[in-house]
């Protein structure tokens, strides 16, 4: 019996699991927040009680492999693990106590992948495609052509994602001074992207998509799905003006509300702040008046390689 294939994507936040036989078709997914990165801007380190959450986590997904009969997975570590002093030894870790082999991926590699299975819900007559991922330790932003193999134009890595934005720039209720901050950071990076990219020339020919948790639950709220929905808003599209409008009641709430609200919880509640600050700001300066939300990222991209590989 052929095995099926897995992808494993450990961020800064989260952790997801995607499992599919060897054409590509899901058979199970799961995500938690592990919140590997909490307390990582200000220590360097990743502390014992964000290395055991996410060691628990990993062990099921070990698991999970065994009982879907995964045997071809890859697994990847991204803009925490780059950071971390301990990010090496954790990995180590990893492997020696869950047997497995987690791989430290670049900031480049990161948003190929991304890229990648964001794609997947392009438009196909599209030529162009803009993409940035929010993580929780980095924001990534890829310019490409809407290819099968798709050729990178331009590509940068924002050293800023939720977690770590919330964390150093004290941002769980909105405060206009420390946003401002943040603002300030964020626009060093867009405004090199603009200029280097040359964006705004390709800009009529382009779609642009988000990918990560942040569009997802803005698109929930925008397209009112009575909760956080992202297998429903999965691939589809809001004008920017309307998803203003949803960042603007989350700047106006308070941490109480943010934990009762619906779409947010209190998994996410400590970091939404932060993360419409940095996603609102690289769609302002790139003057982008639609966007697309991907719930597909980096582990479709993984499975359709590993799947690639398979057939060949």
């Amino acid at each position: 019996m052929q095995g099926n294939l897995a992808a494993i994507d450990l961020g800064t936040n989260s952790c997801r699991l995607r499992i599919a036989d060897n054409k590509g078709n899901l058979v199970f997914r799961d995500s938690e927040t592990v919140k590997l990165g909490e307390g990582l801007y200000k220590n360097r380190k990743f502390s014992p009680q964000a290395i055991e959450r996410t060691m628990q986590c990993l062990s099921r997904y070990v698991q999970n492999m065994f009982d879907y009969h995964a045997t071809h997975y890859r697994a990847v570590a991204t803009a925490s693990c780059r950071i971390a002093d301990n990010g090496a030894k954790f990995v180590q870790m990893v492997e020696e106590m869950c047997g497995i082999k987690l791989e430290i991926i670049s900031a480049q590699e990161e948003a190929l992948l991304n890229l990648k299975g964001a794609r997947l819900n392009a438009a196909p007559d599209t030529p162009y495609l803009l993409v940035y991922d929010l993580g929780g330790g980095s924001t990534e932003i890829t310019l490409a052509t809407n290819e099968v193999n798709p050729k990178v134009l331009y590509t940068i890595s924002i050293p800023w994602g939720a977690r770590n934005a919330s964390e150093a720039f004290d941002l769980i209720e909105y405060n206009s001074d420390n946003a401002e901050l943040l603002r300030a950071e964020v626009r060093k990076y867009t405004l090199d992207f603009l200029h280097n990219s040359e964006f705004l020339m390709y800009q009529n020919q382009c779609e642009c998509i988000a990918t990560s948790s942040t569009p997802l639950r803005l698109l929930s709220m925008v397209w009112h799905t009575e909760g956080y929905n992202k297998d429903r808003v999965d691939g589809m599209a809001a004008e920017t003006r309307l998803i203003d409008e949803q960042i603007a009641n989350i700047w106006r709430s308070s941490y109480d509300e943010l934990l009762q609200n619906q779409y947010i919880g209190e998994n996410r509640a400590p970091i939404i702040v932060a993360a419409t600050i940095i996603f609102k700001q690289i769609y302002d300066d790139l003057q982008i008046k639609t966007l697309t939300a991907s719930l597909k990222g980096a582990q479709e991209a993984i499975i359709e390689d590993l799947a690639q590989k398979w057939q060949s």
